[in-house]
Order: C-alpha cells, then sequence, then structure tokens
C-alpha cells in the first residue's frame, strides 16, 4: 500500500512513489487513521475510540511499539502490527553548538535527507523544521536555494521531525508520573529547507497533529510558518492552519527582491503585501513578522529603512532583522553591526519592533539560510551562484 510522495506543483520533475512496505500511521490525520483501522477489519462502532486510543500512544506518550498499547487487547495490537507501522524519520547525525544548539541530519524515505535545528533559550525551545527536501526557490542568498528540489516531505515525515526531537531531549510524559509544564520543545518554526506553501497540505496536516489536544497539544500562536511569498495560498493558511505568519521579504524593491527572491518575479512586492494586509489573523496582538536579511551594500541602507516603513503602513507587524550567516561560496556579506543597528533604530522610531536576530548554531552551520544536506551533491560554484543572483 505505497503512498505517493508529493512534488511540488510547479516543477516538472518524475513522479516518486515512497517505497513498499506496510503504511504509517504517523502523520495521518485522525480521519484517515479511522478509514485505515477499518480497512483492516475494526468495527465501525469502535473505530473512532481506536483512533483516540493510539492517537494519545503515539503522540502523547510517544509509543512506537504496538505493544506497549495496554489498553489494547493483546490481539487487537497483534493485528495492528500486522498491518501497519510507527516510523519517524532515521536521525544520521546530531551535531551541538557551542551555544547549545543541536542539529539533526535526518534521512526520509528514499534514502533523501533534510536537516532539523532546535534552538535552546532561557523562555523556550524553539524546533526549525523543514518541509521539502531541497528547495525551488534559489534565494540566491540561503545555502539551501543552492540545492535543488528532489520532492517534497510527507505529513509523517514533517511531524516526525518534531518526534525525533522530543526524543532527544527526552520530552515525552511518563505514564503515572506528576503532569510537567515544562515544555522544552515549545515553539515550531517552518523555517527549514523549504517552501512550506508549495508543500501546504502535507504542512497543514503535520501542524493539525503538532496542536492537536490529544497529543502535541502546541498551540497555533507557537507555530509560525514562514513563506516567500506564495501569494495564493496565504489566506488558506489563516483558514485551514490558523498559525503565525512570517514572510521572507529582504528587500524593498522589485528589482532588488527579484534577485534576492525569485519568486518575487510572479508575485512582486504590491501583490504580496495585498495578501498580507488582508490576511484574516492580522491584528495588533498577531503580528505578521516580516525576515530581512541584513545584506552589505544590497539593502541595507537608511533608505530602504524607510521605503520598508512605507511598504507596510497599515499591516500590524514587526521587522526580524537577520545579521547574515555566510556559507562557502555565498556571493554576499554580512552588514557590519553599526549599520545593522542603524538600520533597526529607523524601524523602532516609526512604532515597529524591530529586534537584531542573534545567530544561533554558525559554528556547525545550523543558522538561518545555512541549512543544506551534507550529502547533496549537485554543488555550484561561487561564479555560478553569483551569476545566477545576477551579480
Amino acid at each position: 500500500m505505497p503512498a505517493s510522495a508529493p512534488i511540488t506543483q510547479d516543477v516538472m520533475t518524475f513522479p516518486r512513489q515512497l517505497p513498499d512496505g506496510l503504511p504509517n500511521l504517523v502523520g495521518m490525520t485522525s480521519d484517515a487513521m479511522r478509514e485505515a483501522l477499518v480497512g483492516v477489519g475494526t468495527p465501525e462502532k469502535q473505530a473512532k475510540m481506536r483512533v483516540g486510543q493510539i492517537w494519545q500512544w503515539i503522540y502523547h506518550w510517544g509509543v512506537r511499539d504496538f505493544a506497549a498499547m495496554t489498553n489494547l487487547a493483546k490481539d487487537y495490537r497483534a493485528m495492528l502490527a500486522e498491518n501497519f507501522v510507527i516510523e519517524v524519520p532515521e536521525v544520521v547525525t546530531r551535531k551541538v553548538s557551542d551555544d547549545g544548539t543541536r542539529k539533526y541530519l535526518v534521512r526520509i524515505a528514499g534514502g533523501h535527507e533534510v536537516e532539523v535545528v532546535y534552538i535552546p533559550e532561557t523562555d523556550r525551545g524553539t524546533l526549525c523544521i523543514s518541509s521539502q527536501v531541497g528547495c525551488t526557490l534559489t534565494c540566491s542568498f540561503c545555502h539551501t536555494g543552492t540545492q535543488k528540489l528532489v520532492r517534497n516531505l510527507t505529513a509523517g515525515e514533517i511531524i516526525g521531525q518534531v518526534m525525533i526531537a522530543r526524543d532527544d531531549l527526552d520530552e515525552w510524559p511518563v505514564p503515572g508520573a506528576p503532569k510537567d509544564e515544562t515544555r522544552l520543545l515549545s515553539n515550531i518554526v517552518l523555517m527549514g529547507m523549504g517552501e512550506p506553501l508549495y508543500n501546504f497540505e502535507n504542512v497543514r496536516d503535520a501542524m493539525k497533529i503538532a496542536m492537536d489536544s490529544h497529543g502535541i497539544q502546541l498551540s497555533r500562536r507557537r507555530i509560525t510558518l514562514s513563506t516567500s511569498g506564495v501569494v495564493p495560498e496565504i489566506a488558506r493558511t489563516a483558514e485551514e492552519i490558523g498559525c503565525q505568519l512570517a514572510v521572507s521579504f529582504h528587500a524593498t524593491t522589485d528589482d532588488v527582491r527579484d534577485k534576492l527572491v525569485p519568486i518575487n518575479k510572479r508575485w512582486n512586492i504590491a501583490e504580496l503585501l495585498d495578501a498580507l494586509r488582508s490576511y484574516p489573523k492580522v491584528s495588533n496582538s498577531e503580528r505578521i513578522t516580516f525576515e530581512y536579511v541584513m545584506l552589505d551594500g544590497v539593502n541595507d541602507t537608511d533608505e530602504d529603512a524607510r521605503r520598508l516603513i512605507k511598504l507596510i503602513d497599515g499591516i500590524p507587524a514587526k521587522i526580524n532583522l537577520i545579521p547574515f550567516n555566510e556559507w562557502p561560496g555565498a556571493p554576499y556579506k554580512r552588514s557590519s553591526n553599526n549599520r545593522i543597528r542603524a538600520f533597526a533604530d529607523i524601524i523602532y522610531k516609526a512604532g515597529y519592533a524591530s529586534p537584531i536576530r542573534t545567530p544561533r548554531g554558525e559554528d556547525i552551520m545550523a543558522a538561518c539560510g545555512q541549512l543544506k544536506s551534507a550529502t547533496e551533491r549537485a554543488r555550484k560554484s561561487r561564479a555560478q551562484i553569483a551569476q545566477e543572483a545576477g551579480l
């Protein structure tokens, strides 16, 4: 019963299928799991209850062995083991930065690999997860963008990244133990490899699992989806996922953004901002985050800061300034600290929060824009990258 491995809708590529084998319960919606259980003989009247029981074992207790699901009859557990698996991506390598950041290289079906990053902070722990193997957007400042798109991740491969991080943090509750409200993994950001809105259904289903009150139980306000500007899917994100929204903005003119974020050639700044102004959940309490990577001599002038303020007028927002994290072959340099602070000051005086992101995990290539599968072979020279960026 192989499941099709989804492909980004606007990329010409060969269809792929996941390897043959038993269907994986991880990543199934509750409706899909119910249908699967009925399909192997679970009585219709029992199916909803069985889904609730199995769901809690997988997503609340973190159990991967049907034999451990002790509130199910032994013969039913045996039947489940004969027909299904509970599998998450395989951790290939785990690196820990001097600042405590953890980077996991994980292997998914077909032998492909993606990277996942956990960032511990004093008041929260954020997991940066991937939605695609590679990326189709080729943003010229992003290391992942130099890697060819292979395929979209399934919902199971996306929520599986959360599950392996909880494994590593030893954060699954223990049956019978006092409830511990401390969450080492308290936030999710879809800011890893890939464009989440080019894999909408799988991202949606995975985040619904993360937010489910009978499982991992993360609030929608603790999940942030970052998009480069797939305009047709922005309203749908609010309606079907309901999470926080971040936008990889990075430029104040179409000429510059066309080079930095090539999707701008399809949906330009004006179209993107129109979509953001009408975003159903925009309010002062749920601001849109504009991500802005600071590139020396490219987008970091006082004039850029003032244009940015005019562009976002009327949108409840904060501007997250990101010092460029350099990578081998990168065609850009990081803006100076003085330039970044001057840029931030102009924005702050205009009434917008303008935090400067502290680079994390640079020593293990885990910082923003640096993620790239270690086994990816489609290397590009600095000259090739510069040429594609129009530099």
